[in-house]
């Protein structure tokens, strides 16, 4: 028997639009000051964001989720699944498939757009998704989907933490979910012992400087001489700290989204090939997919250090191949 909207909370009936929209968890909270804007302020201050200058510039607003966008009073929170359970490669698992901003914008959006037509209204809203200055983690673990690791990512008790996180911040008054106030990391360290870099400065702090993802995707330099080789053959992103989390080999699932279904070309690309791309080949290559955020050179550089650490003996001559601007 099917329960009728008249006798259905609005908050249960977005959740099972969400849940449609291929969404899951999803959870509701009310926006204001963030608990941990003094933990990132602190994480600024002793320089650990690199290379990161959108994150200074954004910090006043980060400190509460009503200032990104006026008006807003409530969220609703969403999560959508990548796959964890795909065999390891040289892209982290969430760079193979088409981009996630565009995926979930538009099925946020789209969610918006329902919100209206069942409220008879027009509702002032936003959704973001990873490119606003709102801190999502804190805005998940209030709606309810999880805390927050040691190895600062977001784990949610069944599902583990190959998820992306998305918003859409509206102007009602919605009820809002209890948050997860439980840290059920317990004594384990193996995300933090497993760190080939040792990007963990302590439980819950990473200094990014280290972190293999930013070094092959946000940062723009020339790669430190002593972290190079630790970097083994990972050439975009890097998964170590969830693969050996416990949550994730127990509750990581296949990527069941068709527009997350892994590209085979960039699962475990050959890094030979990826060194001599020009800059339109690699337009052409990468075009609706996140890998394009590191650039053509900065992915000639990974490709270079993978290269050089595979120990190919023809390491100097593929190299050499890159185009003469790097």
């Amino acid at each position: 028997m099917t329960v009728s909207a008249a006798t259905t909370s609005l908050e249960v009936r977005i959740k099972q639009r969400a849940h449609e929209l291929g969404f899951d968890p999803v959870g509701v909270t009310r926006l204001g000051p963030a608990a941990t804007h003094d933990a990132f302020v602190r994480w600024l201050a002793r320089g650990y964001a690199g290379e990161m200058s959108y994150l200074p510039r954004g910090a006043e607003k980060r400190r509460d989720t009503t200032l990104p966008f006026p008006g807003v009073r409530s969220a609703v929170v969403v999560a959508l699944n990548y796959g964890g359970k795909q065999p390891a490669g040289s892209v982290a698992r969430y760079a193979r498939g088409d981009d996630y901003h565009n995926v979930m914008l538009a099925r946020l959006e789209e969610m918006h757009r329902w919100l209206e037509a069942e409220c008879g209204r027009s509702i002032k809203g936003k959704a973001y998704v990873d490119t606003g200055p709102i801190l999502e983690r804190d805005l998940a673990q209030r709606a309810g989907l999880g805390w927050i690791g040691k190895n600062t990512m977001l784990i949610n008790p069944t599902r583990g933490s190959f998820f992306f996180l998305g918003a859409l911040l509206v102007d009602l008054e919605l009820d809002a979910d209890a948050p997860f106030e439980a840290d059920r990391c317990g004594s384990c360290t193996r995300c933090l012992d497993a760190c080939p870099t040792g990007a963990f400065v302590a439980p819950h702090v990473m200094d990014a400087r280290r972190c293999i993802s930013y070094l092959t995707i946000e940062h723009r330099s020339e790669i430190a001489a002593e972290l190079q080789p630790l970097m083994g053959e990972l050439i975009y992103g890097c998964d170590i700290c969830q693969d050996v989390c416990p949550w994730n080999h127990k509750f990581a699932t296949e990527a069941g989204d068709p527009a997350l279904t892994p590209r085979p070309e960039n699962v475990d690309p050959d890094p030979s090939d990826l060194v001599e791309l020009t800059d339109e080949e690699f337009r052409v290559r990468f075009a609706g997919s996140p890998i394009k955020r590191a650039k053509r050179q900065g992915m000639a550089r990974n490709a270079a250090i993978a290269i050089a650490n595979r120990g190919d003996p023809d390491t100097g001559t593929r190299i050499a191949k890159a185009p003469a601007d790097d």
